[in-house]
């Protein structure tokens, strides 16, 4: 299962569909974002997706983390969300 990679460009609406596309085919999606404008887009995502999941029946919750991300040798914290049936 690949990481949904989010940043703060990133369209919500699509991002909502990546993530509930992959809860409803591996039951699990990871979701990682860096910096505050890609959390927001993030979190923004993960509302809309919970909504696409819940017209299909699925309940799910949404678990954060830090994650240390390492890009060009320099080490960064990320936030990760975790996206799960309940």
């Amino acid at each position: 299962m690949e990481m949904i990679k989010v940043s703060a460009n990133s369209r919500t609406s699509a991002v909502a569909g990546a993530i509930a596309g992959v809860v409803r085919e591996h039951k699990r999606a990871e979701v990682q974002a860096i910096g505050a404008g890609a959390v927001n887009q993030a979190v923004k995502a993960l509302v809309l997706a919970i909504g696409y999941l819940k017209n299909d029946g699925l309940d799910v919750v949404c678990i954060p983390e830090f994650a240390d991300v390492t890009i060009e040798d320099k080490v960064r914290t990320a936030i990760k969300i975790v996206v799960e049936p309940r």
